[in-house]
């Protein structure tokens, strides 16, 4: 009986480089276009003195670990970057080819090469304790210090003291550790590892390609600002994989994805336990979300506008699930994913009170004057209807 491909064991022998570029979308899937925006409902709106200054305008969907669509709202079938929401999943490489063993990783460091760190300097010295177990120059990092780091406290102490951000201090440089780490477990060069021929960069596609039932030369690739390839799903595809996330368990055994519960449990856990090393411990909401819902939520936001959650079993909920959501216009400074996604929570039932309270700053991102007055908002405005209650 043929095997399926994208349950095959991944080595760099069976697996071809997928072809960057558009290419033609599966049939059924389109990407945004103008014509799209105006029948694309509006989940947030910015306000000042009681005006209406703009409009964002998005899509949410929530998936059970089941794979059906239990809310949705704008088009659950719109083609998306994954951008950085596909770091847990890529990071599956690694775990399954012993790189915390060979490496003797901590969950803390595994949630940074799981997320997007703000550059602080907890984040930095947990790198650079990579980089010497592993007997590898940091160097070698191909992602930059473009708009590093992310925290304002942080770039402010190195502005005044004339200190240049290096690439330990950008985003994504915990993803670009994996996988330079993914190159020495598998004897790869570690050279020109973004690039999309690249051996380790057809391990790291493969991998993907399993977490989204699909062989790796079905991929639709493009370039991440950090300059390693990205990859395009349909938005219900992204949050049916943060349900997997959420529940790696929950794969039934004759699901090709059921390989990957040993290393995906892993990951979650160490994001969860560690939410400061997956984004910040100041003013990031995938990091604050976990810290309000402890061992209840798995968090990753991506670049443009998304932001994928895994909402695990609990009380009343017994099924797990994942929730995709996407601003289309790329989300107003952050403004507008804020506000949607902590809505989102609010809405399935996540949030009581208390947690609300917690998360205010990013349910309502505030607006100020110079001299500090609160003088606008961003106000999230929607209604995410269980589809078996849409006429």
């Amino acid at each position: 009986m043929p095997q399926n491909p994208a349950s095959r064991p991944v080595t760099t022998k069976n697996v071809r480089a997928p072809r960057p570029g558009p290419g033609q979308l599966p049939r059924g899937l389109r990407p945004v276009s103008a014509a799209d925006e105006a029948g694309t409902p509006i989940l947030v709106r910015q306000t000042r003195g009681g005006v209406v200054e703009s409009v964002h305008r998005g899509h949410v969907v929530e998936v059970g670990s089941d794979g059906a669509v239990r809310r949705s709202l704008g088009d659950p079938n719109v083609l998306v970057n994954l951008r950085s929401a596909v770091k847990p999943f890529g990071l599956v490489a690694l775990v399954e080819a012993g790189g915390i063993e060979e490496f003797d990783l901590t969950g803390p460091e595994l949630a940074m090469m799981a997320g997007s760190h703000s550059g602080e300097d907890l984040h930095v010295r947990t790198l650079q304790g990579i980089f010497r177990r592993a007997g590898l120059s940091q160097t070698l990092l191909g992602c930059g210090s473009e708009g590093a780091p992310l925290d304002t406290l942080t770039a402010q102490r190195l502005a005044r003291d004339g200190e240049k951000p290096g690439p330990l201090r950008h985003m994504c440089s915990g993803q670009h550790t994996s996988i330079l780490l993914l190159c020495k477990v598998n004897g790869l060069p570690p050279e020109e590892y973004w690039a999309y021929d690249h051996p380790v960069q057809r391990l790291y596609s493969a991998t993907v390609a399993r977490a989204f039932a699909t062989s790796a030369e079905l991929l639709t690739l493009s370039t991440d600002s950090c300059g390693v390839p990205t990859y395009a799903f349909p938005l219900h595809e992204i949050a049916r994989a943060y349900a997997l996330l959420a529940d790696p368990e929950a794969i039934p055994t004759r699901d090709s994805r059921s390989s990957l519960a040993p290393a995906l449990v892993r990951i979650r856990d160490a994001m969860m336990a560690n939410p400061e090393f997956v984004a910040g411990s100041r003013d990031r909401l995938d990091s604050a979300a976990m810290k309000v819902l402890p061992g209840r939520l798995v968090a990753k936001g991506g670049a443009e506008g998304l932001r994928g959650f895994g909402v695990l079993p609990s009380e009343g909920r017994p099924a797990a699930s994942g929730i995709a959501i996407k601003i289309e216009d790329g989300g107003g400074f952050d403004r507008a994913q804020s506000a949607a996604s902590v809505e989102v929570l609010r809405q399935i039932g996540l949030l009581d009170q208390p947690s609300l309270k917690a998360l205010a700053r990013f349910h309502r991102p505030p607006a100020y004057d110079p001299r500090g007055e609160r003088v606008g908002e961003a106000v999230a405005e929607f209604e995410l209807v269980p589809v078996g209650e849409l006429i």
